[in-house]
């Protein structure tokens, strides 16, 4: 029900955007970023679901917290990114939108080194057994 919710939502937002476009353009870049906004807000709220879900699994895997921890922050530097980037993309910024996610992609992977390293000392240390 609350992906019906968020699609009509979305596609009043569009209308409404579309209908002012023509005679109050910054108008319709406002609605299109109030309108991600909403969406970005109901979308955070379910973040606490998707964390709760991952601290269950956790309980049945032995896994280190800094995976767990490091996986939501790549989760949650991928839904900004995305989110930043489309609405530059929408107000006719093409080019800060590629930044924004060339930036985003060094984020991932400045956040990931460490786990990267940590497998990268595994595999090391199997080859020298």
């Amino acid at each position: 029900m609350d992906m019906l919710r968020i699609g009509i939502l979305g596609i009043v937002g569009i209308l409404l955007a579309v209908q002012l476009k023509g005679t109050k353009p910054e108008y319709s870049v406002y609605i299109s970023i109030a309108t991600s906004l909403v969406i970005f807000f109901y979308a955070a709220r379910r973040l606490e679901i998707i964390i709760q879900a991952i601290q269950t699994i956790q309980s049945f895997i032995s896994v280190h917290s800094a995976y767990i921890s490091t996986l939501v922050k790549i989760i949650g530097i991928t839904y900004i990114s995305e989110f930043s980037s489309a609405i530059c993309k929408d107000a006719g910024h093409a080019t800060i939108a590629s930044q924004i996610e060339v930036f985003s992609k060094l984020a991932i992977l400045a956040v990931s080194m460490p786990i990267l390293l940590a497998l990268l000392e595994t595999i090391n240390g199997f080859l020298a057994a």
